[in-house]
């Protein structure tokens, strides 16, 4: 089939050359000779043969690049059709996009809100943990501080025992002395010794 084709182009341009070619012998031969030809202007005469030369010259290129020419304008014309359906694409793509971020810039307020309002019940619960924890630290620190008091106080009690029994017995040994005579510490020896050696 290509190669029918390929001839038939080779076919065309031999003929159209071959009847450029008839045209071109036909206008000379119709210049002739003798006093018809003398009296023909050479302005004439060239524009005939320009005016042939061109004609026939249209022709050959109107048959020869009509098929191209219309191929050309054909394939043109669906790329533009292509482009405007792809652009419509895009343009519904553009819009739905646009309209989707029109939904995120009104839920976005609605976002913002929540988030606040989140940190917010957050910042309230860390609020009691810390209070919590502080509580609990507190009474910490008071159990421990009453025990430290209860221990100084025992403590205090304690020395202050020993230092009222230390006096005491200062005063009563103070009261002994002057309540006892010689003769009573002689005889409380003397009966220590019978007690030791019994």
């Amino acid at each position: 089939m290509r190669m029918f084709k390929i001839s038939n182009k080779y076919f065309k341009i031999i003929f159209f050359a071959l009847i450029m070619l008839f045209f071109s012998v036909v206008v000379f031969a119709s210049g002739g000779g003798g006093e018809h030809a003398e009296q023909v202007s050479k302005w004439h005469d060239i524009d005939t043969y320009k005016v042939l030369n061109f004609g026939i010259l249209a022709i050959f290129l109107f048959f020869v690049a009509k098929k191209p020419v219309k191929e050309f304008f054909t394939s043109r014309i669906s790329g533009i059709e292509k482009e405007l359906v792809e652009l419509e694409q895009k343009k519904g793509e553009a819009e739905k996009q646009v309209a989707e971020f029109e939904t995120k810039l009104k839920d976005l307020d609605g976002e913002s809100k929540k988030i606040v309002e989140t940190y917010i019940q957050q910042g309230k619960e860390a609020k009691q943990r810390i209070l919590a924890q502080a509580e609990e630290e507190v009474s910490k620190l008071e159990e421990m501080a009453t025990r430290s008091i209860n221990l100084e106080f025992k403590t205090a009690k304690a020395e202050l025992k020993k230092e009222i029994v230390e006096k005491a017995i200062a005063e009563a040994e103070k009261l002994i002395q002057s309540s006892i005579s010689s003769e009573d510490q002689a005889r409380l020896v003397d009966e220590y010794l019978e007690k030791v050696v019994a």
